[in-house]
């Protein structure tokens, strides 16, 4: 079983970009954590799922994961959890049954909302507005890096309580 430790250090190796980026808040980082590296990984996300599970509390009936990156997250937490999920579209989709969440979620829900990576929060936070639409309570928001850069600041500040698995300093970045 890997250790909290090993994990970090295997999410680093895999996924910790040295160079110049532009981040999604519009900001530039001389680092990037790229999710997509670290959650194509069976052994990252089996880990992660453990991990999840362990941090969400009594009363969460549900899971809930944003697109893109929060999909694998919610998914394997909702398999090593028991508990059910729902993915949240950034934008409602204009076909089929035209809705911006997938899945079943409804008014006395206790939910845990996980993320990727968790720069300003701004994302994670647009997905909350989502869920509570449907008279969900969001119990807990999850991310799996905080980057340290205003997330927890944001998240906490719209009300939500917030715990990250790592944070970039964790990681070495």
């Amino acid at each position: 079983m890997m250790t909290r430790e090993d994990l970090a250090a295997r999410i680093a190796e895999v996924s910790l970009l040295k160079g110049e980026f532009t981040l999604r808040s519009g900001r530039t980082s001389h680092y990037y954590l790229d999710k997509y590296l670290f959650s194509t990984q069976p052994d990252v996300l089996e880990a992660l799922g453990k991990l999840f599970a362990e941090r969400l509390g009594d009363g969460v009936n549900k899971l809930a994961g944003a697109e893109l990156g929060g999909i694998p997250l919610v998914t394997v937490a909702s398999l090593a959890s028991g508990l059910p999920c729902v993915f949240i579209r950034n934008q409602k989709k204009d076909y089929g049954t035209a809705k911006q969440l997938e899945g079943n979620l409804g008014e006395g829900d206790q939910v845990a909302l996980l993320e990727d990576v968790c720069t300003t929060g701004g994302q994670i936070l647009e997905a909350a507005k989502v869920i509570e639409a449907q008279g969900a309570t969001i119990t807990k928001i999850i991310g799996t890096i905080d980057r340290e850069e205003g997330a927890r600041e944001n998240i906490e500040g719209a009300g939500y309580l917030f715990e990250a698995l790592f944070t970039k300093t964790d990681l070495g970045a």
